[in-house]
């Protein structure tokens, strides 16, 4: 995937590109590994993750998974 320099990547790309996340914690697992492959790159919440278990704060925990990767 190409993807400009400054081009935010976005959860609901994210999203579609991992389509075996059944849960909001699989979600963060891919969110992790993107965050890795992506170096420095900002994230656009463009969509509220749908997931029975997606927690009120999910937000904050999409951005700290994507801030801090896998380490």
């Amino acid at each position: 995937m190409n993807m400009q320099p400054n081009e935010p990547i976005r959860l609901s790309d994210i999203i579609i590109q991992n389509p075996q996340a059944g849960s909001f914690n699989d979600l963060i697992e891919a969110i992790k590994v993107r965050a890795d492959a992506a170096g420095k790159a900002m994230l656009e919440l463009d969509i509220k993750p749908d997931y029975p278990d997606t927690p009120r704060n999910w937000e904050f925990l999409v951005e700290s998974a994507f801030t801090w990767g896998t380490r």
